[in-house]
């Protein structure tokens, strides 16, 4: 153990692993809000907070299986085609309450090219916020919509049914041909979409 004058001791948070000061303090800095991504092995967590004195104040939140329970969504919940959603549905809820901009938030990862962060990230961006990011970053529109998802059930199938079951499990249980996913995710796409515009046409008027 670390001793000596000049030593001192870690924040909790950081001795857990879970904030990293520096990166909090620059965030906050920005003075915007933070789109904080965070994803388990089976579900996607995205959320739009303000920092406060008195403590974070969550603007806006979406959690995958409000996917499931409110659009339908018949996918795993915690793959790229679910992060973006769910970056866009909190996208889509944050600039109905009137927020236009944010930085984003991925937490202690070092998330790769085309990470489920950052299909996160383009769902808020393509919900209309206006987040700094690179483009290079950002998985492909086949990726995002789940064709690399179909393309291996595809394969698996020709190869081994047991195993094509047994993988795609889930799917199957809930109805969805996992080489269907493309257009399933369109249809849950524009659901959401359809939503929110439903909802904009009703305040205006």
């Amino acid at each position: 153990m670390a001793k000596g004058p000049r030593y001192r001791v870690p924040f909790r948070r950081r001795k857990e692993g879970k904030t990293n000061y520096r990166m909090r303090k620059a965030l906050v800095a920005s003075r915007l809000p933070r789109l904080v991504v965070r994803g388990t092995l089976k579900h996607m967590i995205v959320q739009l907070i303000e920092a406060r004195v008195e403590g974070d104040k969550i603007v806006s939140s979406a959690h995958s299986m409000e996917l499931v329970r409110k659009f339908r969504w018949k996918g795993a919940c915690g793959n790229v085609p679910t992060a973006y959603l769910t970056g866009l549905l909190c996208g889509l809820k944050a600039v109905a309450r009137g927020v236009k901009k944010a930085v984003l938030d991925v937490g202690l990862r070092s998330p790769t090219k085309g990470a489920r962060a950052f299909a996160a990230l383009k769902g808020a961006l393509d919900a209309g916020l206006d987040i700094p990011h690179g483009e290079e970053v950002l998985p492909d529109e086949r990726r995002l919509m789940g064709e690399h998802i179909a393309d291996y059930a595809k394969k698996l199938a020709a190869k081994s049914s047991e195993e094509y079951k047994r993988r795609f499990s889930l799917y199957l249980a809930k109805g969805l041909q996992p080489e269907g996913i493309v257009g399933h995710f369109s249809e849950v796409r524009k659901a959401v979409l359809s939503t929110f515009k439903k909802s904009a046409e009703g305040m205006s008027e």
